[in-house]
């Protein structure tokens, strides 16, 4: 199949960006969408010119690295998969393909198809530890989780990191992101001593980088996860709570 790429590249930071146009003609349909791009460098180094610079690493849908805007739509067209797991059978012989870097003031780009998500870090940064003492793996094993608590928090802990559910966010806001890392420690009984000081902490530093969450939906559209926004009326609640509270690690057994 015969393919035309129209990517953003930017040398750095501080320089001005734009799009530049490829062709790839004769790809596989069974490529992955890195693959695609792992071709399209090999040229271009062959060629004596700049590779185009993006992130990846796992390459099996599970780090979240492989951040990318594909006609508007955060990891591609496919629902409920990242970029490395979209492949190119998904698009038609002769599509005319944008890809962009994540579209958010919260993640700047570094150059070309990368962007710092480090404000992700931090959100998760400011959550601190669990400081219930659950001793080895058959200790912590014998602590009582319902299995509704389980199920959940399991499919909480799902979120991989990516950005998407910024990037597709109109006010790009990581209500989703901090709600998914919130709940998977609330919802189970090694997480409830920090419970109401961590959410606190998490959304005030959540709210120095990211735009407030009206409800769209996108994100959770957008998540290769499919992570419900059902977490972020969890969210939501136990923040209330926290403010209630007072927040304080003392609040945490009342």
């Amino acid at each position: 199949m015969d393919l035309k790429l129209r990517v953003w590249r930017q040398e750095s930071p501080v320089a001005a960006g734009g799009f530049e146009d490829y062709d790839m003609p004769g790809v596989s349909p069974e490529m992955s969408f890195l693959e695609l791009f792992d071709v399209l460098n090999d040229r271009l180094v062959d060629e004596g010119r700049e590779a185009i610079a993006f992130d990846h690493d796992c390459r099996e849908g599970i780090c979240g690295s492989c951040s990318m805007m594909i006609n508007g739509r955060a990891h591609g067209p496919e629902t409920g998969t990242a970029t490395c797991q979209l492949h190119l059978r998904k698009f038609r012989d002769g599509d005319h393909i944008t890809v962009e870097p994540w579209r958010a003031r919260a993640f700047p780009v570094i150059r070309d198809l990368v962007v710092d998500r480090g404000a992700l870090d931090r959100i998760v940064e400011a959550g601190g530890f669990i400081s219930a003492p659950t001793g080895s793996a058959p200790d912590g094993n014998l602590i009582l989780v319902p299995k509704e608590a389980s199920d959940a928090a399991m499919d909480a802990a799902a979120c991989i990191g990516c950005g998407a559910c910024v990037a597709a966010c109109p006010n790009g806001a990581a209500q989703l992101f901090t709600a998914a890392k919130v709940s998977h420690l609330g919802l189970l009984p090694q997480g409830q001593p920090e419970r109401y000081t961590r959410v606190q902490e998490m959304v005030d530093e959540m709210e120095r980088w990211f735009g407030s969450c009206t409800l769209h939906g996108e994100c959770e559209k957008a998540c290769p996860k499919e992570i419900s926004i059902d977490f972020i009326a969890m969210l939501n609640k136990d923040y209330r709570r926290a403010k209630f509270r007072g927040g304080t690690p003392e609040a945490n057994t009342r």
